[in-house]
C-alpha cells in the first residue's frame, strides 16, 4: 500500500510501504477515504520532535472498514468509521472514566497513544491507504452517509481538529454569556471559537496574523483580531469597552476564558519571523479577568530537538508567569483531547445542522499532493487552512 512517510527535515515523501492487516482478533482495517494534515504532522515535518525517518504520518482518518478481527463485535465491513487520533483499549481504569488520551494498555511504558505520531506508540499514520486500527470495538466511530458526500469534510475532523477545539473549551470551562479569547487560528483554535460559539458564549476573539485563517474566524462569527496591528491585548480591552461592558464590570476588560491553540511554536509579536514560545501564555495571563480560566490545547512537546528562540528549551521546560495567575486565582486546564467524551456529541452537532467544522478545509488532494501540501502548509502560504488528502 502507499502512505506519506517522514524521510528527514522538511521531506516527506508517497513510498510504498507494507500493506496494514488485521493482526489481532481485536483489530478491524480500515481503508482511508479522507485523511487530514494537522499542525501537530508540522512539529515532526520542521524535525522538531525527534520523528524516525520512515514514520507513516497522520492522525486524522475517515474510512470504510474492510476486515475485522474475530472478537470485533460493533462494526462490520462496510460500516463507514471515523478514528479519533489517540486510540485507546476502552478497558483500563483511565478509559473506564472516559479518560482516554490516557490509556495505560496502548503504549507500554508509557500512557497514551496516537497513530503516526513521534514518541507515541508503534502505530503507523493514516495518510496512507489501510490503517490497522487496534480494539476497534473501542476505537470505531460509527457515522452515516457513503464516502465522499456532503459530509465527508466535517467528519474527517472528527477524528482530531473538531475534538480538540471542543476540548479546549471544556479545559477553559467555557460557558453561555462567557466571553473568550483564543489564540491561533490554526483549524483546532477556528474550532475551539465555533465550539466555545457552540456553547453560548457571549464574545469570541480570536488572535492571529494569517489573514485567510482570520477571514474563517470571522466567517464562524467570532472577532478576528491581527495581533500585528498591534498588543491583541489591548485590542481585545478596547474593543469589549466599545461594545460595552455590563454594569459593574468596568474593571474586568479583559475576558472571563483564555485558549491557547498554539503551543510551544508560538511566533513572537513583535517579530512573526521568529518563535517565542512563552508569547500565547504570557498574553493570556495579562488578558484573563480574576478568578477566569484557561484551557492550553496547543501542543508543549516534551523534546525540542531544535528550540527556535531563547525562551525554549530541549526538555520542553518553559517559564510561566505563576505569580500573576495565582494573584488573579485563574484556573488553568491542560492536556491531550479524551476524543471519546465527545466524538458523538460533536457527530450529532453536524447531522443536525448546527456544527460546520468544514469551513476550516481550504485544499483537497491525494497523497501524491502530499509533498507539497506539507510544504505550503509549512510556509502558511496560498490560504491553506486544512487541507485533506482523499488516496
Amino acid at each position: 500500500m502507499r502512505a506519506v512517510v517522514y524521510e528527514g527535515e522538511r521531506r516527506v515523501a508517497v513510498r510504498e510501504v507494507e500493506d496494514a492487516v488485521v493482526e489481532e482478533e481485536t483489530d478491524a482495517l480500515v481503508r482511508i477515504t479522507s485523511s487530514a494534515l494537522c499542525g501537530t504532522d508540522l512539529h515532526m515535518y520542521d524535525g522538531r520532535t525527534g520523528a524516525e525517518p520512515g514514520l507513516a504520518l497522520g492522525h486524522e482518518p475517515l474510512g470504510v472498514v474492510e476486515a475485522t478481527g474475530s472478537a470485533v463485535t460493533s462494526v462490520r465491513p462496510g460500516d463507514r468509521v471515523v478514528l479519533p487520533t489517540h486510540l485507546y483499549c476502552g478497558t483500563c481504569p483511565h478509559c473506564a472514566q472516559g479518560l482516554t488520551a490516557a490509556c495505560s494498555r496502548v503504549r507500554p511504558g508509557g500512557f497514551g497513544a496516537a497513530y503516526g505520531y513521534a514518541g507515541m506508540g508503534p502505530y503507523r499514520g493514516a495518510q496512507a491507504e489501510l490503517l490497522r486500527v487496534p480494539f476497534a470495538d473501542a476505537n470505531c466511530v460509527p457515522l452515516p452517509g457513503e464516502p465522499g458526500d456532503r459530509f465527508e469534510d466535517a467528519f474527517v475532523l472528527l477524528a482530531d481538529a473538531f475534538v480538540t477545539g471542543w476540548h479546549a473549551t471544556e479545559l477553559a470551562g467555557v460557558g453561555p454569556g462567557d466571553s473568550v479569547a483564543v489564540f491561533g487560528a490554526g483549524t483546532v483554535g477556528l474550532l475551539a471559537a465555533h465550539s466555545a460559539l457552540l456553547r453560548g458564549a457571549g464574545e469570541v476573539y480570536v488572535v492571529d496574523h494569517v489573514p485567510a485563517r482570520l477571514a474563517v474566524a470571522a466567517e464562524f462569527g467570532a472577532v478576528a483580531v491581527d495581533f500585528t496591528a498591534g498588543d491583541p491585548v489591548e485590542q481585545i480591552r478596547v474593543h469589549r469597552r466599545a461594545r460595552g461592558l455590563p454594569p459593574g464590570e468596568a474593571g474586568t476588560g479583559g475576558v472571563d476564558r483564555g485558549i491557547d491553540a498554539v503551543g510551544f511554536q508560538a511566533r513572537d509579536r513583535a517579530d512573526p519571523a521568529h518563535e517565542n514560545p512563552a508569547q500565547v501564555v504570557d498574553d493570556l495571563a495579562r488578558l484573563v479577568n480574576p478568578t477566569g480560566s484557561l484551557g492550553i490545547a496547543g501542543v508543549y512537546a516534551a523534546k525540542d530537538l531544535h528550540p527556535a528562540a531563547p525562551a525554549g528549551h530541549r526538555d520542553g521546560s518553559l517559564r510561566v508567569p505563576w505569580a500573576q495567575l495565582f494573584d488573579k486565582g485563574v484556573r488553568v486546564g491542560f492536556g491531550r483531547t479524551h476524543d471519546r467524551r465527545y466524538t458523538r456529541l460533536l457527530r450529532d452537532l453536524i447531522l443536525d445542522g448546527r456544527a460546520h467544522p468544514e469551513r476550516v478545509v481550504t485544499h483537497h488532494g491525494t497523497l501524491d499532493d502530499a509533498p507539497d501540501f506539507y510544504a505550503t502548509f509549512d510556509r502558511r502560504e496560498d490560504g491553506m487552512v486544512k487541507a485533506v488528502l482523499r488516496p
